[in-house]
């Protein structure tokens, strides 16, 4: 009656329902079973094999047989009948997913039916290493779900034949044995099933970057990701290690990494081609492949260089890009000047260079000789002989390497004949063509000259009055000596006086000098030719007299007499020479800075970038190229002018990684645009300091163009300090204002001027260390008061003709006459420390450009900050004197803030708000004012009260150590205003000339008749 029941009730689903079955499956799934495909019988275990699953065979909607099962015993209760599938090979799948496709009766609609009628079945499976097991018990089988129907049909369903199909996927973890069997349990429903299919998910076959990632199975969790690596695809190699993530629904996430196609080749659809005939790719980490340039080719495809063209040539150094080049032509009109045993050589560029900039030239020296003068049998008469010139010959600047088009030639033989061959040569003029065709000679005589300098002189017989002097005949002679010439002095004369003694001999005795006597010796010598240059100076010391006896009583009195005469006349000439002497410190001292300079050698001198016709010239001299490949960007951390300023990491082979800063030139950018980005590279490339921050490299030969330098993670001065507001101590403001004047005299020594420093310029890194930056449109002192200058801060800047300035941080002069020199960078500087001590406070807070210039003109200056030392102000204001001569330089600076740091206590202690109101006191002088009188009272008196700690830190306390006071001592210890050293001097004075007549009075008193 059931079975009866069962084909009456279910022979209708067949008809509707097969009909939606067919569709695509997608391509990350990979069917294990799939009922509709199975040709022939299923014949899948049942239990009971009578009475309960039945196969059917049906037609789907292409008249095509498929297979299913059906069973309907809902007339009869406590149903258990299972259906096992055949043993189903799990393929590698950890996670398999069972697709099921039914339709089932409601119950309902059954008439008759009472409680036993189910409207849900059972899901179960078991793992297993082979399909042998013919008998499983059902109670080894773990169940899966129950799975019941969305929708069920009923008899007016059957009739209308609108019935549909119920579709249910279920999951499991399968990941112990190597296949598994499903098995469906019916509890008494009216059920069949039209297809059953067993699929796992895979991530497909997929490339990312140039690299390929393999069909890989999804994880055995449904929240499981795989990792998968890649494999760079033909002719490509990694750049960085390529990832990807296989998700557990077949996706594909989070791509890491890459491949770059081999140099030769280029990316298209996600594959490697070759470069065509015609075309080249020099490196990986160019773009695409670039057409070869002028006077180059490629023969065949995959070039990762082309070619030169006969005639033409590339150096070692040169990259692909650049355009094949011809050694140059002979210099031109090559003009000699003959002075005595010097030459000087002066020629023009050749007419052709070969298309390249780096053209050098070389002068080869020949002297010449009659090679029948020389008494040799090598040739007759007149014949020459031409040998290369010895080392003694001087070259300047150089022999070899030269750049310019003049050299000097000296320390050559007097009436000699010399060939002189100028060469030019460029990167590609080695071993491509004979020297002849580069260069031109000339061959000339030198003249009659003087004799080269002494160089040695031996005394004997020293004595008190007198020395015997000898010496060796002049290296070069150049003709005959006729006398030698004996300059001589005392040494601590220093030349003012000196006498002349003249010998036709090598040697003089030289008498009449004082005992106990250093004294200085040159010799020189004279031919026809005149006299040559005095030796170095020589230094000898005569012997000592015995020392005079002392007479009587009275005649000790008088030596005492004329001792004390002599030290007072002394102290009132030294005080005459202080008074005469008190002005101009900061000029003399600059005087000497610059002499400084000139004398020294060993001070680097900063070069303009903007004085080379090749920007990238300059920037490749005092920058390193840095591979693009060891740049790793993490972040973008702000906008400039020319693009975005990220941060990030550099490895360079053989360093440890470190924090970088990476500003980035913006697409579609201009040639000035470039040169401009670059020329802070070439200024920051040639400092080398603590303070200064450091240039790391840049990149130039791929986009985008990049400047790296290290990472001051506190960002700029003044916002740091906005959001530190009153966090600090006074030492540690102070500590930074030393860190950036030393940067700052570093720069000056250097003879480079900043033009826009400012606290936003500062840069301040995790250890509170301040360093300068912002070289980007700052220029090296010039002569020319017109020179243009504009700065990136748009806020707070006072459009000239000529440019921008920012006028709250910019000296007057420099404003009115943009007249900009070390001295306007000390006015930036008073505005720094005044920005440091208040927090970061705008300058002039809400004035108008045009108020701070009227202001400034007419004498304001910037009060101090809360709570600044008085010291601290006072060198803000010898900052901003109007003088620019009067105003310290970075040295004066740094030594001023080395003394307050070394005596925090005394002499930053005193704020402007404690400062007391001076009263005047008695005039200054009189006898009895050196006993009774103070210091503190004494700088009180003459209004200078401000100075009293930093005075008395110094070690002045008392008034005996005032008598030695001067200009140098007042600027070493922070008094650098030049008015209130004449008046800190007038004062001194004064007191000198008390205790002067003080001494007099008692040596007077003490004096005996004669």
């Amino acid at each position: 009656m059931a079975a009866s029941f069962c084909r009456t009730t279910c022979a209708f689903i067949w008809m509707f329902a097969v009909v939606s079955t067919a569709r695509l499956y997608p391509p990350n799934e990979v069917t294990l079973l799939d009922t509709r495909t199975v040709p022939g019988e299923l014949k899948w275990a049942a239990n009971p094999t009578e009475g309960g699953w039945e196969e059917v065979s049906i037609m789907d909607e292409k008249n095509i047989p498929i297979r299913t099962y059906q069973v309907c015993n809902v007339m009869e209760p406590s149903q258990s009948n299972w259906l096992r599938t055949d043993w189903i090979p799990r393929s590698g799948a950890q996670r398999i997913y069972v697709e099921i496709k039914f339709t089932l009766r409601d119950c309902n609609s059954l008439p008759g039916v009472t409680g036993t009628c189910k409207e849900t079945f059972n899901l179960y499976y078991f793992e297993s290493n082979n399909d042998r097991e013919h008998y499983i018990r059902e109670s080894n089988f773990l169940k899966i779900d129950t799975v019941a129907a969305d929708e069920s049909f009923t008899q007016v369903d059957i009739g209308d034949r609108i019935m549909k199909l119920n579709t249910e996927v279920r999951n499991v973890k399968v990941t112990t044995r190597k296949g598994f069997y499903l098995a469906f349990q019916d509890v008494g429903a009216c059920i069949a099933l039209i297809s059953v299919r067993v699929f796992y998910k895979t991530c497909p076959l997929s490339i990312r970057n140039l690299a390929t990632f393999p069909d890989t199975n999804t994880g055995a969790d449904t929240s499981s990701l795989v990792e998968v690596r890649g494999s760079c695809v033909n002719q490509s190699e990694e750049r960085e290690e390529p990832k990807m993530y296989c998700g557990a629904d077949g996706e594909w996430l989070v791509p890491i990494g890459g491949c770059v196609c081999n140099p030769g080749y280029e990316e298209k659809g996600g594959a490697c081609q070759a470069c065509k005939v015609g075309f080249y790719r020099a490196v990986s980490t160019d773009g695409a492949c670039s057409e070869c340039p002028p006077h180059s080719h490629s023969e065949k495809a995959g070039a990762t260089v082309c070619d030169c063209n006969p005639g033409y040539y590339r150096s070692e150094t040169d990259p692909a890009s650049m355009p094949c080049t011809q050694p140059p032509s002979a210099p031109q009109q090559l003009i000699s000047e003959v002075n005595e045993t010097s030459v000087v050589l002066e020629w023009s560029a050749p007419l052709r260079l070969g298309g390249r900039t780096d053209i050098r030239y070389r002068v080869d020296c020949l002297l010449c000789h009659e090679a029948g003068s020389l008494g040799g049998p090598d040739g007759p008469l007149g014949a020459q002989l031409c040998l290369p010139c010895g080392p003694d010959v001087l070259f300047s600047p150089q022999q070899s390497g030269l750049g310019a088009t003049r050299v000097c030639v000296s320390e050559l033989q007097a009436h000699t004949r010399y060939t002189f061959t100028i060469g030019a040569r460029n990167g590609v003029s080695q071993g491509h063509t004979a020297g002849a065709r580069e260069s031109v000679s000339v061959t000339l005589t030198t003249n009659q000259a003087a004799p080269s300098p002494v160089t040695s002189i031996q005394a004997s017989d020293v004595t008190r009055h007198g020395v015997s002097l000898a010496w060796q005949q002049p290296d070069r002679p150049n003709g005959v000596i006729l006398e030698y010439e004996v300059k001589y002095y005392e040494k601590n004369q220093k030349e003012r006086s000196y006498r002349i003694m003249k010998t036709a001999s090598r040697s003089a005795d030289i008498t009449g000098l004082n005992p106990l006597t250093v004294y200085v010796f040159h010799v020189r010598a004279r031919t026809a030719a005149g006299y040559g240059e005095f030796s170095a100076p020589f230094e000898f010391s005569t012997n000592s007299d015995p020392l005079p006896l002392i007479g009587n009583a009275a005649n000790s009195t008088l030596l005492l007499l004329s001792i004390s005469g002599g030290v007072v006349l002394l102290l009132i000439s030294t005080t005459v020479f202080i008074i005469s002497h008190r002005r101009g410190q900061y000029s003399k001292a600059k005087q000497d800075l610059e002499e400084e300079k000139h004398l020294n050698p060993g001070v680097r001198i900063y070069v303009d970038p903007f004085t080379y016709e090749d920007p990238d010239q300059a920037v490749h001299e005092f920058a390193k190229e840095i591979d693009a490949s060891n740049i790793h960007i993490e972040k973008v951390i702000g906008i400039g002018e020319f693009g975005e300023v990220c941060s990030g990491r550099l490895r360079l082979q053989g360093k440890r990684e470190i924090y970088v800063a990476i500003k980035s030139l913006k697409a579609g950018y201009a040639d000035k645009q470039r040169r401009d980005f670059l020329s802070e590279a070439s200024i920051m490339g040639q400092f080398d300091h603590p303070n200064i921050i450091r240039l790391e490299g840049v990149v130039t030969r791929c986009k985008p163009v990049m400047i790296i330098t290290e990472y001051m993670e506190n960002g700029s001065l003044n916002t740091f300090l906005r959001k530190h507001d009153g966090q600090f101590t006074v030492i540690q403001l102070v500590g930074m204002l030393r860190g950036i004047v030393s940067g700052m005299k570093y720069l000056s020594d250097m003879s480079y001027v900043h033009r826009d420093l400012a606290a936003r310029n500062i840069l301040v890194n995790s250890n509170l260390v301040c360093k300068v930056s912002d070289f980007g449109l700052s220029r090296v002192l010039e002569d020319d008061p017109e020179a243009a200058y504009t700065t990136r801060e748009v806020t707070g800047t006072y459009h000239s003709p000529e440019g921008k300035i920012p006028i709250r941080w910019t000296a007057p002069e420099a404003i009115a006459y943009r007249k900009f020199t070390p001295a306007s960078d000390t006015w930036s500087y008073g505005v720094v420390m005044w920005e440091v001590m208040s927090y970061g406070e705008r300058p002039y807070w809400d004035m108008s450009n045009q108020d701070v210039i009227k202001a400034i003109d007419e004498g304001y200056r910037l009060p101090p900050p809360m709570d600044c030392p008085v010291c601290l102000h006072q060198l803000m204001l010898d900052c901003w004197q109007r003088d620019r001569i009067h105003r310290p330089s970075f040295t004066q600076i740094l030594n001023i803030l080395d003394k307050l740091i070394r005596n925090p206590t005394t002499t930053l202690k005193r704020t402007g708000g404690e400062r007391p109101v001076p009263t005047l006191l008695e005039p200054v002088g009189g006898p009895e004012f050196v006993s009774v009188w103070s210091v503190e009272y004494w700088l009180q008196a003459i209004g200078m009260d401000m100075y009293r700690d930093i005075v008395t830190a110094a070690g002045y306390t008392s008034p005996d150590s005032l008598l030695t006071l001067t200009q140098q001592d007042m600027a070493s210890i922070g008094i650098v205003t030049p008015s209130h050293q004449d008046q800190i001097l007038a004062s001194v004075q004064q007191v000198l000339l008390s205790h002067m007549q003080q001494i007099q009075d008692q040596m007077q008193d003490s004096m005996v008749p004669v």
